[in-house]
């Protein structure tokens, strides 16, 4: 029988993402304090590592039998850390601070299985800004509400608006889950894809 499969996280972005490889799995809250570790780590890098392993290894303490996948998304500009800004107004302050620059938007992920080893992923995506005005940074919020998104911006959606260039080996890790190298990782468990 296979094993069957969770994401340990509750982000509908991430749902979807995995949907388009697996027809089946669960969705199940880490229930994390993400703060608790920000002072911990050294490197935007390792946060962002630590973040996903946390998240993969609290489900995978409640359900042993499963593969399990945690990810972790943050916006790295020259060494500060840029989370999900949660207000209006400091999604426009999170645009403006990278208006006409690059910064790294770093996309972790830990996959946990029975009798295996802990696999962890890392993803770095280029992304170069153009220049906004400040109008343009609250129009753009208004319009695509990205209170949610690391980096203030929903690239799927009217978000790539702002960007001149991208560069990335998996562009779905820029939605939150690098599907290339998670798929990867589950063929190696035994799991049928596609």
């Amino acid at each position: 029988m296979p094993l069957s499969i969770l994401l340990a996280s509750s982000s509908r972005y991430r749902r979807e993402l995995l949907g388009r490889l697996l027809p089946s799995f669960d969705s199940v809250s880490p229930d994390v304090d993400e703060h608790a570790f920000h002072h911990l780590e050294s490197t935007p890098d390792s946060l962002a590592q630590r973040l996903a392993t946390e998240k993969t290894l609290a489900v995978f303490r409640r359900f042993p039998e499963a593969i399990v996948i945690g990810s972790d998304q943050l916006v790295d500009l020259n060494g500060t850390v840029l989370g999900k800004p949660g207000t209006v107004s400091a999604a426009v302050d999170q645009l403006l601070s990278m208006s006409g620059k690059t910064h790294r938007l770093l996309t972790a992920v830990c996959i946990a299985a029975p009798g295996k080893p802990v696999t962890s992923i890392m993803n770095e995506t280029q992304l170069t800004m153009r220049h906004l005005t400040a109008g343009e940074a609250l129009r753009y919020v208004e319009r695509d509400q990205p209170l949610d998104c690391a980096g203030s911006y929903k690239i799927e959606s009217l978000g790539i608006s702002l960007f001149e260039s991208i560069e990335t080996e998996d562009f779905t890790a820029i939605m939150g889950l690098p599907l290339i190298q998670v798929s990867r990782v589950l063929r190696e468990l035994g799991v049928a894809i596609p």
